[in-house]
């Protein structure tokens, strides 16, 4: 399979690294690059001193998209900053390639509905990277409220925080794409994929009312604290949502709690584990410790290639990648203008 990289930052590598893991010498690499880095990281977001990277891969390297496109990839994954994703998405698209494309889909909204359009008349498989989709933790969330163990669900929390300047020790956080409006940033769209699995549960939210902004002495230009209350309608009933996101805590929070009639389901993304605690306050613990952050990207891979083979659907495709978009514009914009916000999908 002929692959095009669009950027190869830490997580571009991490895709490549899984991508020739999978499909060996199957796999054609090339790259379209722009700013050419070379550092070599490791899975543990380490840089492995003393190597390369265009040594180390040995793929072909563009710095012109029509150049590189013009090799006819058969699939295209979009790894740059997010503010760079739809140009680089379009161009790919009408040249017929399959779409890979980094959360957030983009960092506005213009040029999706038409990138949805051609992906749709070409036939084209096009996925948006929500690792956390596959993660054993929400995948027993979502069994469990599917079963109904809370009972009446009456509301829910879901949180992430992390300190931004310890993401990437071998960065200056203030060059970072998530510290930057002009890349995108900010921790609404950066920290998207907690938007994405609550609509994933619980529907499109109608109501949003949000408070936050640059709140801490951290050098960057856009948001960092974010608390928003979204409405749902779940089973026919009204739903709150409590939203945290933050770049500031340590150590990292990063998890849920449902809490409903019967009981409260709480999943805790850090320490790996879902607990139950039933009204008598007993607790049923579901413990995932062992398992190694990489296998989510390594199965959303498997999952974007059994899509192109038409053996599974894009779990997060163009169109629903879209509706995150509008609810996480809808947060910022009830931030910004201290408002609600109402939402009509």
């Amino acid at each position: 399979m002929k692959i095009l990289m669009a950027g190869l930052g830490s997580i571009g590598q991490r895709h490549l690294r899984n991508i020739l893991s999978i499909l060996g010498e199957d796999a054609e690499i090339s790259a379209y690059r722009v700013r050419k880095g070379q550092e070599v990281f490791t899975d543990k977001l380490s840089v492995l001193k003393g190597a390369r990277l265009e040594e180390e891969y040995k793929f072909r390297s563009f710095d012109s998209l029509d150049e590189a496109l013009a090799g006819s990839p058969e699939a295209v994954f979009i790894c740059n900053p997010t503010s760079m994703h739809i140009p680089v998405a379009l161009a790919a698209a009408k040249k017929g390639c399959h779409l890979f494309i980094e959360k957030p889909l983009s960092h506005d909204l213009e040029g999706i509905e038409e990138l949805e359009s051609i992906v749709r008349e070409k036939g084209l498989t096009a996925l948006v990277g929500f690792q956390l989709r596959f993660h054993p933790c929400y995948l027993k969330l979502k069994e469990l409220i599917a079963e109904e163990r809370a009972g009446n669900i009456l509301s829910a929390f879901i949180e992430v925080g992390e300190f931004l300047p310890a993401w990437h020790k071998w960065e200056d956080y203030r060059r970072m794409y998530a510290s930057r409006k002009d890349l995108g940033g900010g921790v609404v769209l950066t920290q998207i994929h907690e938007i994405d699995y609550a609509m994933d549960i619980f529907g499109a939210p109608q109501r949003i009312c949000a408070a936050g902004g640059h709140l801490s002495s951290l050098d960057i230009d856009v948001e960092d604290t974010v608390d928003a209350l979204m409405e749902f309608s779940h089973k026919g009933r009204r739903l709150p949502v409590s939203f945290h996101m933050d770049y500031l805590q340590r150590p990292p929070r990063r998890g849920c709690r449902i809490i409903g009639e019967d009981a409260i389901i709480a999943m805790d993304l850090v320490a790996q584990n879902v607990v139950i605690i039933n009204s008598d306050g007993k607790e049923e613990r579901f413990e995932y410790g062992d398992f190694s952050r990489n296998q989510l990207f390594i199965d959303e891979i498997k999952h974007f290639f059994a899509c192109i083979r038409a053996e599974e659907k894009p779990l997060v495709d163009i169109s629903t990648a879209l509706q995150g978009m509008k609810t996480a514009m809808a947060v910022k914009e009830s931030m910004n203008k201290r408002k609600k916000v109402l939402l009509k999908f």
